[in-house]
């Protein structure tokens, strides 16, 4: 279950951000009649700021589609290519976008055979005190066997991040699933604990932040709809993500609160195999790297 923020607007909530990602099974599968109401219902009542949604119609009619979802007056980031089928993805935000980039991931032959697999990093113009930022939509390859795109494709994403920030220090969070799990070499490189192709990053897994020792899986066959699905045999993962990114001293954004989207049934309708999650970011009172003044902090004892 998640946890509703209070009925405040982004101008009045202007010191946090609640971002979120979801990948809500293709609407070619698993009647999307009947789920497209469930999935609007659970991605409202997240209330989330700005959302990643993964297998999304991207055809002609995708402008209502994503109304139809989440309302009307969200500004949307499409990643410009889709499946054959007209399947894609989206990044929304209630606040308007400065800038729009975008970056393919066919990092090897059998990559590049989907052309969907790209990274899109927009910049939100947010209210003081977050101001500028960037949001990450970042989307590898799934296979099981395919960490090796992963890999690649990670750094090549890390990479073309810095290059649109241009060595400016602003918050940056990365969203999407990554079809890899918090152990993979992948997800290793993003979250610092190991660098590839000679390059390290700092983002800070906003699960890990707060539930470190729950596992968070949020594509597991106890969701009935990867029980029926194509890829039931294996254990359940934690695969869907919300990162920040940090520096040599920390995360630039705190984690408030975070959770899971769309785990429970609906009227006995799962809304998509994946839950989605939604983190609450905030700006901490002191930038990391910056020593508090312990004159004011309370005595202890």
């Amino acid at each position: 279950m998640i946890n509703p923020k209070p009925n405040t607007s982004p101008e009045t909530a202007a010191g946090s951000v609640r971002v979120a990602t979801f990948n809500i099974l293709s609407p070619l599968l698993a009647d999307w009649h009947r789920r497209k109401t469930v999935v609007a219902e659970q991605i409202r009542a997240a209330e989330p700021d700005i959302i990643a949604l993964q297998e999304i119609d991207s055809g002609e009619d995708r402008e209502q589609g994503i109304t139809d979802l989440l309302g009307p007056g969200w500004h949307v980031a499409w990643h410009s290519r889709a499946t054959p089928d007209g399947v894609g993805l989206a990044l929304a935000s209630r606040w308007p976008f400065s800038s729009i980039h975008e970056h393919g991931l066919g990092v090897t032959d059998r990559a590049a055979v989907f052309s969907w697999s790209a990274v899109v990093v927009a910049e939100v113009r947010a209210p003081q005190p977050l101001g500028a930022l960037h949001i990450a939509h970042h989307k590898p390859v799934f296979q099981f066997d395919y960490e090796y795109e992963r890999e690649l494709q990670a750094v090549e994403a890390a990479r073309f991040i810095e290059e649109v920030l241009d060595d400016r220090n602003e918050h940056v969070v990365v969203v999407g699933d990554f079809d890899a799990t918090p152990d993979s070499s992948s997800v290793r490189f993003w979250t610092g604990r190991q660098s590839l192709a000679g390059v390290s990053v700092s983002y800070h897994d906003a699960w890990e932040a707060l539930r470190p020792n729950e596992p968070g899986h949020t594509f597991t066959p106890d969701n009935p709809l990867v029980a029926c699905g194509d890829m039931f045999s294996a254990a359940g993962r934690r695969i869907d993500y919300v990162m920040v990114r940090g520096g040599s001293f920390g995360p630039t954004l705190e984690v408030r609160s975070v959770d899971r989207i769309g785990v429970q049934p609906q009227d006995g309708i799962q809304a998509s195999d994946h839950y989605g999650v939604v983190a609450e970011l905030t700006v901490p009172a002191r930038a990391p790297g910056n020593w508090a003044d312990i004159r004011n902090r309370p005595a202890a004892g």
